[in-house]
């Protein structure tokens, strides 16, 4: 009996021992599998990377990438059931005629200096009996030629008027001495005019140039003009244009829509911060009119919530905006419909494709989003009336959407949520709802690509200018990036803009006065100048 219970015992301790081991096993397999998944996730996340800073920057699904995806992915294509194959294997191209190639003609209304080369009067003659031989016709080239900048002095001369020596003038109360006023200037006392300035600031904000390369430029054609000079007059024309700038601002936010993101920005002294602080420009793109949008720059230290809040203070209407969540706090606030942006879903599985090509559900998602913008340039191009083109963007699109959520909602239940293919099912079905809200109205768009199209010239810019001195220096970008993207966005010539605006604006009296003056009230008409030299 007491070797049986020693056995027993002896029994009892063994699986004690498996189960504690099984345990541990199991622990050890749960870890295991932790690992394998924070593995494969910083596998994708540098092969995201590498892509980013090596490979090709387009995101467009080409044919071939179509095509090999198929190719290397056969086994997973037996997923997908028949609708989705016969949804996704028929596509409409639309004809097109394709454009004669050649050289684009020169502008008629360039000048023209005629350099007319002709025999001499001895070859003219006939060789046989001397008469001069008849000229049959002529023929034309043009080649271009530059003339460099030319530098040229505006001389103001105003007369002055005595007194009159009549009995009844020096019997009079009248002025002695009179003289013609001079018109009002942007910059009173310097000795930059309005077409100067509108070069030097679209030279920066335009072409990235920046004002110490300006200046050696000047120096080149005998003129000096330091760096120094250059940024007080940009600093000070900034603060002229302060009046046209808040009326910018009231105008968007008068709107129905406006589109919102930011991006980084370097100022070098800037009270209370460190020279390694980052700094951030946000960008909006109002819609006043239709098809005349307003670009409107803002510098702000941070990127916090508050920035969102005082930008869309009593703003009510349509906001377009990435998945950021600094914009929900002014959401809340304010009447504002809040809309997501496809182009950002679509960019994560444009990334989870890229890194994972053994995967294709990246692709099947790409190639939803396809069929959405399809639809769009489809229905855009017919120019319909905005109520008829909503109803039937909604009748087309509304099946698709449909159809693209119930798929994601199923892959999301079996992707692993910390792959780059998860990440992406999560990003999209998190902001669902903002994304599917751009078929309410004719103006909103599927995606915030107007706004982020905005950024980039400032971005463009950033690489050549590099940082800010000061947080004025910092606004005084932000002004003038607005006046010359609005210009631009609405088909004006920036430079032709600038110079009207610095020419009328130190006139401008009134709200009125100033209005006029924004580029959405103009057309390239109202602001030509061609001065002959």
């Amino acid at each position: 009996q007491q070797e049986y219970v020693s056995l027993q015992e002896g029994y009892t301790s063994l699986h004690q021992g498996y189960s504690s081991m099984q345990e541990k096993h199991a622990s050890m397999q749960e870890e295991y599998n932790q690992l394998q998944q924070e593995y494969e996730y910083l596998r994708q996340k540098l092969r995201t990377l590498q892509h980013r800073f090596f490979g090709k920057k387009s995101e467009k699904l080409t044919v071939e990438d179509q095509l090999q995806m198929h190719l290397f992915n056969e086994a997973e294509d037996g997923d997908e059931d028949e609708d989705e194959k016969a949804d996704t294997a028929v596509t409409t191209v639309r004809s097109y005629t394709r454009k004669k190639q050649g050289r684009k003609p020169i502008p008629d209304d360039l000048p023209r200096h005629r350099v007319v080369h002709d025999l001499s009067e001895e070859e003219k003659h006939c060789p046989c009996c001397g008469d001069e031989r008849p000229c049959i016709g002529t023929e034309e080239s043009e080649e271009l030629d530059i003339i460099p900048a030319r530098i040229e002095v505006n001389v103001h001369v105003r007369h002055k008027y005595g007194p009159c020596t009549c009995d009844d003038f020096v019997g009079g109360d009248h002025r002695e001495v009179i003289q013609a006023p001079m018109p009002p200037r942007i910059l009173p006392g310097s000795i930059v005019s309005p077409g100067l300035l509108a070069y030097v600031v679209t030279s920066k904000f335009v072409d990235g140039l920046p004002l110490y390369r300006q200046s050696k430029m000047f120096d080149r054609i005998q003129l000096d003009i330091s760096r120094a000079t250059l940024s007080n007059w940009v600093l000070r024309a900034a603060e002229k244009c302060e009046t046209v700038y808040a009326c910018m601002r009231e105008e968007i936010r008068g709107g129905p829509l406006i589109q919102m993101d930011e991006t980084t920005v370097r100022v070098l002294h800037e009270e209370g911060r460190l020279v390694q602080g980052t700094s951030y420009m946000w960008v909006s793109v109002g819609h006043p009119q239709y098809q005349h949008p307003l670009i409107l720059y803002d510098y702000y230290p941070t990127r916090s919530k508050e920035v969102a809040r005082e930008l869309l203070r009593g703003y009510t209407g349509y906001l377009q905006t990435d998945g950021y969540a600094g914009y929900n706090a002014a959401v809340k606030e304010n009447d504002i419909t809040h809309v997501g942006c496809l182009a950002h879903a679509r960019r994560y599985f444009h990334d989870a494709m890229k890194v994972g090509k053994k995967s294709n559900t990246a692709r099947k998602a790409m190639e939803y989003i396809k069929r959405l913008y399809s639809i769009e340039k489809e229905l855009r191009s017919q120019k319909m009336a905005p109520d008829t083109f909503v109803r039937q963007r909604k009748k087309e699109a509304l099946p698709v959407l449909d159809q693209f959520h119930g798929w994601l909602q199923e892959k999301s239940y079996y992707v692993a949520p910390k792959s780059k293919v998860g990440e992406a099912i999560s990003y999209t079905l998190g902001e669902w709802e903002k994304l599917i809200r751009y078929l309410e109205s004719h103006y909103l768009t599927p995606d915030n690509n107007i706004a982020e199209n905005a950024i980039r010239p400032f971005v463009v810019g950033r690489k050549n200018w590099l940082f800010s001195n000061t947080d004025r220096g910092a606004r005084a970008s932000a002004i003038m990036y607005s006046l010359v993207e609005s210009a631009k966005a609405n088909s004006l010539e920036p430079y032709q803009y600038l110079r009207y605006l610095f020419t009328h604006l130190p006139a401008a009296t009134s709200e009125d006065d100033i209005r006029y003056l924004l580029p959405s009230r103009l057309v390239p008409g109202d602001i030509t100048f061609n001065k002959q030299p």
